[in-house]
């Protein structure tokens, strides 16, 4: 503990990632409904414990609130707001050290990795949050290149299944769930991002109060992206499920109008 505590070593699990390779690469490829893979245990247990430590409330950090019809969540991309331990951890996710093991596990090259952190960071999700299917924006708004992978590590300890927040990937047709993964403690998805890479959360939450989802989002880009998924820039492109009903913008205002009422007549 005292070696990590003191940065004495790399806070990369290097002797891991030497071995997984080999068959995770074959994995990630033949993965449906798009290439991806998770890891459990992917980190020192200690590392993560110090990075958990640190992860904000609801109410320690300025947090970007995305609620509308689509999603409910909070975000937080500004290092000021993230603990000392865990920025060297993204900065260690960030490395070219980690570049090389993703180039090799995905078979995508010459990655980019984002000092920004633009749309990751730290995400934090409560009871009744949740985040609907959708395909990823797919530039960098500010230095143009094209997003390739997500990876997201998550820091949920004694995490239940009937507590929900299992990431759902879904075919292109958005007609099946293909895979779908609970977003436990010391466990890490990588996929890759294309225009059809459906994926979401999109049933609430139903953990207790004092729990969250909790989570570190990272993504990376190359210059020119290849094959036939070019196309020009578009934000979150958010999709419906089968069994969900279309809501017209009419209707998304009056809800937001209801609610706004509500607040006032409970005041």
């Amino acid at each position: 503990m005292s070696a990590i505590a003191n940065f004495e070593e790399s806070l990369l699990p290097l002797e891991n990632m030497r071995l997984l390779l080999p068959e995770a690469k074959k994995v990630y490829a033949q993965a449906e409904p798009f290439p991806h893979i998770y890891f459990d245990d992917f980190f020192s247990s200690n590392v993560l414990e110090r990075v958990l430590k640190e992860f904000p409330g609801k109410n320690d950090i300025d947090w970007v609130k995305y609620y509308d019809g689509y999603q409910k969540k909070l975000a937080n991309e500004n290092e000021k707001n993230i603990g000392l331990f865990s920025r060297h951890l993204l900065y260690s996710l960030n490395s070219s050290l980690f570049l090389k093991f993703l180039e090799e596990l995905t078979g995508i090259e010459c990655l980019i990795s984002d000092p920004s952190f633009r749309g990751g960071g730290l995400h934090n999700i409560f009871r009744g949050g949740m985040l609907g299917v959708h395909a990823d924006f797919n530039k960098h708004e500010q230095y143009g290149f094209d997003r390739r992978l997500n990876l997201l590590l998550y820091l949920n300890k004694d995490w239940r299944e009937e507590y929900g927040g299992h990431i759902e990937l879904w075919n292109k047709d958005m007609n099946q769930c293909v895979s779908s993964y609970l977003p436990k403690f010391n466990r890490v998805v990588i996929f890759t991002t294309t225009q059809t890479s459906f994926h979401g959360h999109p049933e609430p939450l139903a953990c207790p109060e004092n729990m969250s989802r909790k989570s570190l989002a990272l993504y990376y880009y190359t210059n020119d992206q290849l094959g036939k998924d070019q196309s020009d820039y578009h934000s979150t492109i958010f999709k419906l499920r089968p069994d969900e009903k279309i809501e017209s913008k009419l209707m998304l205002k009056t809800k937001k109008i209801l609610n706004r009422w509500s607040k006032l007549f409970s005041q």
